[in-house]
């Protein structure tokens, strides 16, 4: 068998592209050179957390030690038989696997045809700007900044000169012209690739007549689209993975517990409010970065925020978690659900704390959750779509991109879990607006006059107003 024939199958190591079999396992030739240097007598490697970190291809210079451990685990050893002069039972697994690759990478294909267009040039003529969300109160130092907004502009989800006030969620002062921020002269988010860009990408550009034509189904796409998801979802998480490992025993104390369960409910609420609505800006953020969300319409980018943003933040929570002592990060430290008691909300608070220990327990990457958040988000049965059909059209694009990746990390059973959350997630949410619906009972005054002006955009909308109470 050919060493090309070979390349089709991932790294067993680290899923990045293989370039044959090195002491007995098919991988890269970086972690073939890591092994190797991993041998030597002076070497000797340790894990500082416990011994679980995740390799793949953004991960595995991380941790020497569990990159090492799973080399061995996959089989690698200096004994071990060179490909050429494997048993032909060896040789015809390994020919059957090639086999079984290649048909996935064919299936794959396959599926990658209803993939994301970019808008037409009329289109992206009636596309809103979308705002740049501040960065947060109490975010790390050397946290990527996102860019700030006007210090006369508060940002709620997206603006189009001149619907500002009939749609109610775009902001308060003079709405982004469409040469302003970091649009060029054709309204192009100069962070995103336009059209022409995506030729030199190997990407196809498109016919403006049809903004509705799919991206070639090629492999090439799909692992550019996955990149480009996962360093949006980088570059506007709110805090930094390794910042909160560093800060993950830094717990409340009693005296400072005691005085937040001091709080009266109303004052609880309000602080919550302001801190949810920090963490959905972010996911505001993420979402004008997904490659075909600002192609949809206005009404379609709002209905998804308004419906998915909540399930995308406690997603994104999971990364903000210890299992190991059952708490969360907040206000800068680790706290328990007893923290929060003074919400008088303790089911909702059981029920969160309980699905991000199930989440952690997936331990998806970084790679892996930046695809399940968009796909939350990308939702077509959400109600009151206006073009569902592209909606599902992306969503079909994002599901083959999540598929791919976990076939090449070697992690195909996450997908039916990572689908199962998803109720789990709606029946939070729903649960969430159940509370807040009491409590609007209780402080109307403070619900409609105090809360941060997107969070009463976001969940309020469906609450009596002031004048029916």
């Amino acid at each position: 068998m050919m060493r090309a024939q070979i390349e089709v199958i991932p790294c067993k190591i680290c899923g990045d592209k293989s370039s044959g079999v090195h002491y007995g396992v098919i991988t890269c030739e970086g972690c073939k050179g890591f092994f190797r240097r991993s041998q030597l007598p002076s070497v000797s490697y340790s894990c500082s957390r416990q011994s679980n970190c995740p390799i793949d291809r953004a991960s595995r210079n991380r941790c020497q030690s569990c990159r090492l451990q799973k080399c061995v685990t996959q089989g690698m050893s200096r004994d071990a038989v060179k490909f050429g002069r494997m048993s032909k039972r060896q040789r015809e697994s390994l020919r059957a696997e090639v086999e079984r690759h290649r048909q996935q990478q064919q299936n794959l294909q396959a599926e990658a045809q209803p993939a994301l267009p970019y808008p037409s040039k009329a289109c992206r003529a009636r596309t809103p700007h979308l705002l740049q969300a501040p960065a947060s109160a109490y975010s790390f130092p050397g946290e990527p900044e996102l860019p700030p907004c006007p210090t006369d502009v508060l940002p709620y989800l997206v603006c189009s000169p001149g619907e500002s006030q009939a749609l109610g969620l775009a902001y308060q002062g003079s709405c982004v012209s469409p040469g302003s921020g970091h649009s060029d002269e054709r309204g192009f988010d100069s962070r995103q690739p336009s059209p022409d860009q995506t030729i030199g990408m190997g990407i196809r550009s498109y016919d403006p007549e049809d903004p509705y034509c799919p991206y070639p189904p090629s492999l090439l796409h799909i692992e550019e689209l996955c990149d480009s998801i996962v360093r949006s979802h980088r570059d506007t998480s709110q805090f930094r993975l390794e910042e909160l490992q560093a800060l993950r025993w830094k717990l409340f104390s009693r005296e400072e517990i005691h005085a937040y369960q001091s709080k009266s409910v109303d004052e609880m609420w309000q602080h919550c409010a302001v801190r949810l609505t920090e963490a959905v800006q972010y996911v505001v953020e993420f979402a004008k970065r997904i490659p075909g969300f600002r192609g949809l319409g206005q009404n379609d980018q709002i209905t998804l925020l308004k419906t998915g943003s909540m399930e995308v933040v406690l997603v994104r929570m999971t990364r903000c978690f210890n299992t190991e002592n059952s708490t969360v990060f907040f206000d800068g430290k680790f706290g328990s659900t007893e923290l929060f008691k003074s919400l008088g909300c303790g089911d909702l608070m059981v029920a969160v704390f309980d699905f991000a220990h199930s989440m952690c327990a997936l331990r998806l990457t970084e790679q892996q959750m930046a695809l399940f958040s968009s796909l939350v988000l990308i939702n077509p049965d959400r109600p009151c779509l206006e073009d569902r059909g592209r909606v599902h059209r992306m969503r079909r694009g994002l599901e083959v991109c999540l598929s791919h990746m976990l076939h090449r990390d070697n992690q195909e059973s996450l997908q039916h879990k990572l689908y199962q959350k998803v109720s789990v997630l709606q029946s939070l949410c729903s649960l969430h607006v159940e509370k807040l619906h009491w409590f609007s009972q209780r402080y109307p005054l403070t619900v409609h006059s105090v809360f941060p002006p997107l969070y009463k955009e976001l969940f309020t909308s469906d609450l009596p107003s002031m004048d029916s109470l």
